[in-house]
């Protein structure tokens, strides 16, 4: 059982089945019957593209990061590493062929961001740029990336005309939680950061101030849950135990001591929270 969740979380099918689950939960959002629809597919193969993308430039880029504690299961697996690399290429391939052109117009603005995430931008005469060494740039675009593709997707699909509020509020939530998930993530690699060069919001305040930006962050998802659904207690209930557990899960000392927290526990928060609005629908 181990050597099974080990191998989700570091094959990035983990992070990629909690954007499936976030996106299951839009649907039950937005008033729909939760529905494994194909578009979850696109979902599944874009993140697991996007993560395995980003691992192997960062291997290309420095063969040495292969030596760090990060890779040290893309070390142990190359090959199945690149097999796995091959094996989203293709899927995202196929999935994208098979889509509606209007998903893939929706999409389209993301995938660059996310992709160029990873990917060069731009060559000045030292070095090459991409959008995640742009200072402080790196949470907002992966926060903004989650909650545009884990909400449009489902709207866009459905055909139905949704109040521009209702939409917004929704955007704003997903924002806020992705945000506040991300943040210990560059506490973690703070150092790391700073010898690349990388500015960060645990840079620039102390790792306690930014806990609490977090924290804050998680509050306000939970108030804007509690308006925006007034009454739909089968969804402000899974939103506000997910906001809870996830403000246990980031201050908690003990916590950060586990295995696989960042990976496990922390990209797990996305998961649990579609499984809770989901078992609450039902």
């Amino acid at each position: 059982m181990k050597k099974l969740i080990e191998f989700l979380i570091n094959s990035n099918i983990y992070i990629s089945l909690a954007g499936v689950s976030l996106t299951i939960a839009t649907q039950i959002q937005l008033g729909m019957k939760p529905t494994l629809h194909p578009y979850l597919f696109i979902i599944f193969f874009a993140t697991l593209f996007e993560y395995n993308l980003h691992r192997l430039i960062t291997i290309l880029k420095n063969k040495d990061a292969l030596n760090s504690p990060k890779h040290k299961w893309v070390q142990e697996n190359l090959m199945g590493f690149y097999l796995l690399v091959a094996f989203s290429v293709i899927g995202f391939g196929i999935v994208c062929f098979m889509a509606d052109i209007k998903v893939l117009i929706a999409l389209a603005p993301f995938a660059l961001l996310t992709i160029f995430y990873s990917v060069p931008v731009y060559l000045t005469k030292k070095q090459v740029v991409r959008f995640r060494e742009i200072p402080y740039l790196k949470i907002f675009l992966i926060a903004i990336v989650w909650s545009g593709t884990t909400i449009l997707l489902p709207v866009i699909k459905s055909g139905q005309s949704f109040a521009e509020s209702h939409l917004w509020s929704m955007l704003i939530e997903r924002f806020l939680f992705v945000f506040a998930i991300t943040i210990p993530f560059d506490i973690r690699d703070k150092e790391v950061d700073t010898i690349a060069n990388l500015k960060t919001i645990p840079q620039l305040l102390s790792e306690k101030q930014a806990l609490w930006i977090s924290n804050i962050a998680l509050t306000l998802f939970s108030v804007l849950s509690i308006i925006h659904y007034f009454g739909l207690l089968y969804i402000v209930i899974p939103l506000i135990i997910s906001s809870i557990s996830t403000v246990y899960f980031i201050s908690s000392q003990r916590t950060k001591k586990l295995d696989y927290y960042h990976y496990g526990i922390l990209d797990g928060t996305m998961l649990f929270q579609g499984i809770l609005v989901v078992v609450f629908s039902c």
